[in-house]
């Protein structure tokens, strides 16, 4: 991917942490030698499980700009059941690349644009991690280890200290341990194969 920056779109429902996500993507950028890092919510109607958004840019150089993205490299689909109710490839750059939180390989996954997909059932890596609070998956972080195998934009040391910077103690282990394992659970589609 050889542009200016790199823009990030996350997609998640209300209360599944897509904000926390990519704020830890952007200090996790930042570790890994990025001098421009932004994260930025975006809102519509503010309700647990309603589709919300955040984005990110990378960029070697600072940064100067803060507009929404509109045409990302990469997408993150934090829950599947999204892409029923969201164009997620709206925008998204030619050569983009989307990854998704499910149990299925890229090539099962039908998008409305051609683009190369990576999988991770970060639910799954969350849960072996023991990341749940009262009965509730905390998957959030887990696919930012699906995220560093499937762009190799973002180092999983780097991941790991924004981790541990973000979630003290044997909180701070958990994530890591639950990116550690949707890093090696990644799945991506081969490269030249788009999925539509």
């Amino acid at each position: 991917m050889d542009r200016k920056y790199i823009e990030v779109r996350w997609h998640g429902r209300g209360g599944q942490g897509a904000v926390t996500a990519a704020e830890i993507a952007a200090e996790a950028a930042f570790y890994d030698g990025y001098k421009g890092v932004t994260a930025a919510p975006f809102f519509g109607a503010e309700r647990r499980g309603a589709p919300v958004i955040a984005t990110n840019r990378f960029a070697r150089e600072p940064i100067r700009t803060f507009v929404l993205v509109q045409k990302p490299a990469i997408v993150v689909v934090l829950d599947e059941s999204i892409l029923r109710v969201v164009n997620v490839v709206a925008g998204i750059e030619p050569d983009g690349l989307v990854l998704i939180n499910s149990t299925k390989p890229p090539e099962a996954i039908k998008l409305a644009a051609p683009v190369r997909v990576a999988t991770t059932d970060a639910t799954r890596c969350a849960t072996q991690a023991g990341l749940m609070v009262s009965g509730t998956v905390l998957f959030n972080t887990a696919v930012l280890g699906g995220f560093a195998k499937a762009t190799g934009l973002i180092g999983m040391e780097s991941i790991e200290k924004a981790l541990r910077n973000h979630f003290k103690g044997e909180a701070g282990e958990k994530n890591v341990l639950g990116a550690r394992y949707a890093y090696e659970a990644t799945l991506v589609s081969a490269p030249g194969v788009k999925c539509a």
